[in-house]
């Protein structure tokens, strides 16, 4: 796989018959010509509607082979790409489309309702597609593609420019809205070497034989990053509709999967299948496991690797890009808990005053970084993660390092929960049910859960009068009506009084 080969149209023209990517159960599949041609075709479909390289692109679909059609359109002709949650309520993906500023948007039938009432809440959309049918605001997306010739029999002025554009992930902020995280500049000559893809070949071993499984959400950073890396490198890649433990052991020996990533819950929910439904499935194809986005149990991976083998592989990084940890399985055994070596600036662990601790200490986690990059209109977020005198920028998280230069992580600065490998931010659900009459004060926390690593724990103090006994269906029932139902809490806390300080400050040590 050598420079040339680092895209999918370059793919195209060598392997046109390649598998691109297929759904788990067989059902769709795309090759790589197709692939190419159907995402040069819906380029124009941008291009015909006045976007230009630097405009932004909203995806909110579902998993799909039109997904991959959809962000290549965008990665290839200088678009910034956001893709976005389709768990969100209409009025979050809304507010997120139009915060990225979005031009373009594709959606689908199978999300019809949040498609529609979505783009209902937007204004300045110069094109909304909907992948299976139009739908109320949005056009065809078939018929769209189909209606515009091949791209490459056009002049060079009529034809969309083709150059590298960038993701655009999400993530939170300090209000508990989302935040973009503001990306690099586009139209790169499409086809360069890619550090994506140094790691994905060098560091876990992917080749032209090896086929890539995705069980996880493609709006998700990781999911997109891994299934568009491993295309670049002409990689057939599998996609799960959605996580099942055992579909994704069928889907292994079916697909004779070499690689996959995964979220330490997916280990969890594997683990516990009968013994004999996971002895059912050769999973012998397996080369490499690779987990990240939340701490995984040091006993949960023991069993993983008494299982599998000494296959397990862990990174720590962020979508913000500045700083990535790896580990092996051979230095894990050795390090048990560690999440690695930095292998992208050095790393620092501070107190709260900045300073330095000495090693095996905890501190807040800080890693030299020569990338400066910020959050999409949120200046005192981007001044937090940021100590611009020494070059360092932090993801919010509190850890060690041993004598070796191992990393730990121990807690999270912020209050994020992580649940399930998806973060879940506090004050956007404490705003909800502090506008409940019946709700003095509340706090939301993460407490452990054995399958999800968090849940989400609601802590209330009722207002006078109030009925404590109804107050928490009501709570969550509230919650569910203005938030996505992932985010709402899976149980609500009476208590007398909650601990503050005098300042206003709220003591969630004490909570846990």
């Amino acid at each position: 796989m050598d420079a040339a080969g680092q895209h999918p149209f370059a793919v195209a023209a060598e392997h046109p018959d390649r598998l691109a990517v297929t759904m788990a159960d067989g059902s769709r599949a795309l090759t790589y010509g197709e692939l190419a041609d159907g995402a040069r075709r819906l380029a124009q479909v941008f291009h015909d509607a006045g976007l230009r390289p630097g405009d932004h692109l909203a995806v909110l679909l579902d998993n799909r082979p039109e997904f991959f059609t959809t962000i290549w359109a965008g990665l290839s002709s200088g678009l910034y790409v956001t893709p976005v949650n389709h768990h969100l309520t209409a009025e979050e993906a809304a507010f997120i489309a139009a915060d990225c500023g979005a031009k373009a948007l594709v959606s689908s039938t199978q999300l019809a309702g949040l498609a529609t009432a979505t783009v209902e809440r937007l204004d300045g959309l110069d094109v909304a597609l909907s992948v299976g049918g139009a739908l109320d605001g949005l056009d065809d997306f078939g018929a769209a593609i189909a209606a515009v010739g091949d791209p490459r029999s056009l002049t060079p002025a009529q034809r969309a420019t083709e150059c590298a554009g960038q993701w655009m992930f999400y993530s939170s902020g300090t209000t508990g809205r989302p935040k973009g995280i503001v990306p690099g500049p586009v139209g790169a000559e499409l086809g360069r070497p890619q550090p994506f893809c140094a790691m994905l070949t060098h560091l876990f071993g992917f080749t032209a034989e090896s086929t890539y499984l995705s069980p996880a959400p493609l709006y998700h950073a990781a999911p997109a990053g891994w299934t568009s890396g491993a295309q670049c490198l002409g990689v057939p890649v599998v996609v799960m509709e959605s996580f099942d433990p055992e579909g994704l052991l069928a889907a292994i020996e079916t697909h004779r999967i070499t690689h996959l990533q995964v979220v330490p819950t997916h280990l969890i929910r594997l683990l516990k299948l009968p013994e004999s439904t996971r002895t059912r499935y050769d999973t012998s194809s397996l080369q490499v496991v690779v987990h990240a986005a939340a701490p995984c149990p040091v006993e949960v991976k023991r069993a993983v690797m008494e299982w599998l083998g000494p296959i397990l592989y862990e990174y720590y990084a962020g979508s913000e890009g500045n700083g990535f940890c790896v580990i092996g399985p051979e230095d894990w055994l050795t390090h048990p808990g560690s999440v690695g070596r930095s292998l992208q600036g050095a790393v620092h662990i501070t107190d709260a005053a900045g300073k330095e601790v000495p090693v095996g200490d905890e501190g807040q986690i800080w890693f030299e970084t020569t990338r400066r990059w910020e959050y999409h209109g949120d200046p005192d977020k981007t001044a937090a993660a940021w100590d611009v005198e020494r070059n360092w920028s932090t993801l919010g998280d509190v850890g060690r390092l041993d004598a070796e230069g191992f990393l730990y992580l121990t807690d999270r600065v912020s209050n994020m929960i992580i649940s399930g490998g998806v973060n879940i931010y506090p004050r956007e659900i404490e705003d909800v049910f502090i506008g409940h009459p019946g709700v003095d004060d509340v706090a939301v926390i993460g407490t452990p859960d054995p399958d999800m690593g968090e849940q989400v724990t609601a802590f209330v103090q009722p207002a006078e009068g109030a009925d404590p006994g109804s107050l928490p269906d009501e709570l969550i029932a509230l919650c569910r009506d203005r938030l996505a139902h992932f985010k709402c809490p899976r149980e609500v806390r009476i208590v007398d009084e909650l601990p503050r300080l005098p300042t206003g400050k709220l003591l969630k040590r004490l909570l846990q």
